[in-house]
């Protein structure tokens, strides 16, 4: 069997590096694309296997770039994961048309166009998708209606196309994180803190059931299941939405 071939979007973020380092550790040809040149040529000199691809995805057109990019450079694809994503908060009675359209596009658009460039491909090897939603996305989080909305559309978009897909032997699932350790999250608590970041962090941690315990949600550990969903070992898994939030979506 050939090597197999993973797209992964957002690679340059915290989940996205996480994502290509655990692929390629895996024995996967990798290829990564993102907006974000500058951190995918850091990416590429710290794996000079990876091959990128610099492009805004939120264009139908990009995406269908980013995939005949892959074909070109590896011949194949097996693997589909839409891990690119944008957070903005705030009360909807003052959100901004632009905060909106960009939460949006990145998060919910990309992923749609994404699929819709990659599903020839993988038709062909009987591939797997893999979209990262949220924690946002299986239930409300106070301020942050425009996220969720993105979310909850990544879920049950998902979820169609698993059922869609599933005569071809294309698999589809959904990974919900809560909080994870990353440069967004840091995003967040700056631009959202009121000035107070380390309060932002109480605040978020404090929803989970650990009480004290708690800590944010490590990249790898987002890495390891999406890299699990893409085996041969999981076909019988498919239109899942699969949380890996410490418990936060269980209940109160």
């Amino acid at each position: 069997m050939s090597t197999q071939v993973v797209l992964i979007t957002g690679a340059a973020g915290g989940v996205g590096r996480a994502l290509v380092q655990r692929f390629t550790e895996g024995g996967w040809q990798v290829f990564a694309t993102d907006r974000d040149a500058q951190g995918l040529a850091r990416l590429q000199e710290e794996l000079p296997a990876c091959g990128t691809f610099a492009g805004d995805i939120r264009r139908p057109s990009t995406c269908e770039e980013a995939v005949a990019a892959t074909l070109s450079a590896f011949g194949r694809l097996d693997a589909l994961v839409n891990a690119a994503g944008v957070w903005r908060e705030g009360p909807v009675e003052g959100f901004s048309e632009e905060d909106f359209d960009l939460v949006l596009d990145v998060n919910l658009k990309a992923t749609f166009f994404m699929c819709s460039a990659a599903i020839p491909a993988l038709k062909e090897s009987q591939g797997a998708i893999v979209n990262i939603s949220s924690d946002a996305g299986r239930q409300g989080n106070r301020n942050a209606a425009a996220y969720c909305a993105s979310k909850g559309g990544v879920t049950l978009l998902t979820k169609t196309l698993a059922l869609d897909l599933a005569p071809f032997g294309v698999r589809c699932n959904a990974v919900s994180p809560g909080d994870i350790e990353t440069p967004m999250l840091k995003f967040q608590a700056e631009h959202y803190g009121q000035g107070d970041p380390e309060g932002y962090y109480r605040e978020l941690l404090a929803k989970y059931p650990q009480g004290d315990r708690a800590c944010f949600i490590q990249p790898q550990e987002v890495a390891e299941l999406v890299h699990f969903l893409c085996q041969p070992a999981a076909r019988s898994i498919t239109g899942a939405d699969m949380a890996i939030d410490r418990g936060v979506s269980a209940g109160n």
